[in-house]
């Protein structure tokens, strides 16, 4: 199987070599592991490490490679009955940039990134009746694995919310010129941090229950 001149298997070689090299700015920053594990699962770390970025370096642009790599990885997400109802806008025009900034004032990262992806809700491959809603879980998986993807690469990524406000939504539909069936989700700036990220122990016991409520 191949993805845009890529094998299914180049992919997954190039994000795992990725999560386990030591040039990835904020793989090491953040709780350490227990002092009792022998080694920590480069996948686990990637996830323990990822943080929201919102300063990027200048004038760094990222490839298109490493975007088509972006986009398997959110693609690779789990899908409810495998509709897939997902659709990317991705955008890297300085001008395009600055303009979604416009309508998304609380993006105003988006003027300083080289980069930004928009997850989008396809109405159209969702499915029917009350399931239909499930496109939200959807594209929030993905959403996360690009986030995830991002990080292993060396990027720094924030998630921003649009859906589900109404003014958000309808503003960046507006602006990229979206059909009504297409739903953005999020939009995601990538960049190449400008500095390092501090992620936060979000672990808490009291959030758990084993067995039953």
């Amino acid at each position: 199987m191949r993805f845009n001149g890529f094998t299914y298997a180049t992919v997954l070689a190039l994000l795992i070599t990725s999560m386990s090299a030591c040039g990835n700015p904020t793989a090491n920053s953040g709780p350490a592991p227990s002092a009792t594990d022998e080694a920590v699962n480069p996948a686990v770390e990637n996830i323990m490490t990822r943080t929201s970025i919102r300063q990027y370096q200048p004038d760094r642009s990222i490839s298109r490679d490493t975007v088509d790599l972006l986009l398997h990885a959110a693609m690779s997400a789990p899908t409810a009955v495998n509709k897939q109802p997902w659709a990317f806008v991705v955008i890297d025009s300085r001008e395009s940039l600055d303009s979604l900034a416009e309508v998304l004032p609380y993006a105003r990262m988006l003027r300083h990134a080289p980069l930004a992806i928009v997850t989008c809700g396809d109405l159209g491959k969702a499915l029917e009746g009350e399931a239909r809603e499930f496109w939200i879980q959807d594209v929030s998986a993905a959403t996360e694995n690009l986030l995830l993807a991002a990080h292993a690469l060396g990027l720094g990524a924030v998630w921003t919310g649009v859906y589900p406000s109404t003014e958000r939504t309808k503003a960046v539909q507006e602006r990229l010129g979206m059909p009504a069936n297409i739903i953005p989700l999020a939009v995601v700036p990538v960049g190449y941090p400008a500095h390092e990220g501090e992620p936060k122990d979000k672990y808490k016991a009291d959030n758990i229950h084993f067995g039953r409520w």
